[in-house]
């Protein structure tokens, strides 16, 4: 076994994510209007939320928004605006956030895990259909778009009017995310459903989050149902839950939407310096396995124009026996790095009732092994990334 000698330090520390930089150049218009709420005393919904809710709606080009506490609940109050029982069955990817499966599960609906398309790391529709035909009270499609890369809307629309179910897109990584026809996630389907945490990369204060769709049934729906089902006050049509954005969150994000094509535009920046750093070093793309040899790793792969991919996470793969040794060497050089996701959902302990054991998604697991995200905020410098690049180049090559 080769042992690496103790790597030198970076001349420059990379964290993997810094908002201190973003808010300082923001602070002049952030803190006038926190302000101006404090002295409204207006907290719950309100002329803040209304006014985010039309601006976010117009910027992912649907027709109606509703805020909401976190991304997690925008996923139970879709759920609940399309019925899902007991006993029902939501076809979603086990490489994802646990929010995903989570908000399923929780209103007593079986999630059926599928596998996902290597190149994207996105829910892959050939699988997706395959599962559906094995089900029987399939009540939606629930695709997510990871890492702040689009899924394939088209297919997924297309299997879910032949199979007569909804299909809810999960773009808590993708506000901004263009799929291939150059539409915004989100706006093609029954609902969307966005999260505001704070590292996202357009994040609240807090908790935020977001419901979109273009029927004006489930619209009503969401904006009962997050008022605990009520529509006249203390009147329930339905049973709810407190699931209200607050106007502080609506306030700020009002602000960082406007700055939010710009953040894109540096995450892209810096996205293209990595892919060609990595590709002049030997590497390829995701579209390739490992057996098409190179230096050993895969940068991701982007679809092409008009999709855009928005680099919530810039996420390289390793071969799994490397992975963790790579991320010790960066630690020491204080470069950070994270794994999103170590456990696939499938693997997970408290879904170990779905019988779906190791094996039964190898691609996933495979991921769950090899990835890495990379510091890729808006606000790096030249020095930070070259850095990046460095250390990983010492490491794979030694």
């Amino acid at each position: 076994m080769t042992t690496l000698a103790t790597p030198a330090p970076a001349t420059v520390a990379v964290p993997l994510l810094d908002l201190k930089p973003q808010y300082q150049a923001i602070k002049a218009e952030i803190e006038p209007v926190v302000c101006k709420v404090m002295e409204s005393q207006m907290f719950i919904l309100g002329p803040e939320v209304e006014a985010f809710e039309r601006e976010i709606a117009e910027y992912c080009g649907m027709k109606h928004a509703i805020g909401c506490t976190s991304g997690s609940d925008a996923l139970l109050l879709a759920l609940m605006a399309i019925g899902a029982k007991p006993g029902d069955e939501v076809l979603c990817p086990s490489y994802t956030f646990f929010a995903t499966g989570g908000a399923i599960a929780r209103l007593g609906v079986k999630p059926v895990y599928v596998d996902i398309d290597p190149a994207t790391y996105n829910m892959c529709p050939k699988l997706t259909a395959a599962a559906a035909a094995k089900c029987r009270r399939l009540k939606a499609i629930m695709p997510v778009h990871l890492y702040g890369q689009s899924a394939d809307v088209d297919a997924f629309l297309a299997l879910g009017k032949q199979l007569g179910v909804p299909v809810i897109e999960d773009c808590a990584q993708a506000i901004g995310t263009r799929d291939v026809t150059g539409a915004m996630v989100g706006s093609r389907c029954a609902i969307g459903t966005w999260s505001f945490f704070p590292t996202k990369n357009l994040g609240c204060f807090g908790d935020g989050g977001l419901c979109g769709c273009n029927c004006p049934h489930l619209d009503e729906m969401m904006r009962m149902l997050r008022v605990h089902g009520s529509k006249v006050r203390y009147y329930h049509k339905h049973v709810g839950m407190n699931g209200r954005l607050d106007a502080l969150q609506a306030a700020v994000l009002r602000i960082k939407l406007r700055h939010l094509e710009s953040w894109h535009a540096g995450r892209a920046r810096n996205a293209a310096f990595y892919d060609a750093a990595f590709s002049k070093a030997g590497a390829m793309d995701t579209r390739h396995g490992w057996e098409a040899g190179g230096l050993a790793l895969r940068f991701p792969y982007a679809l092409p124009a008009p999709a855009r991919h928005v680099y919530n996470q810039y996420v390289i793969r390793v071969p799994a026996e490397r992975r963790d040794a790579l991320r010790a060497f960066l630690a020491e050089r204080k470069i950070g790095s994270e794994i999103y996701y170590p456990v696939p959902l499938h693997l997970q302990e408290c879904f170990e009732y779905l019988g779906q054991g190791p094996g039964s998604l190898p691609v996933s697991e495979a991921c769950a092994l090899e990835t890495i995200a990379l510091p890729i905020f808006p606000e790096l410098k030249q020095e930070q990334l070259q850095a990046v690049v460095d250390g990983i180049l010492a490491f794979l090559r030694a």
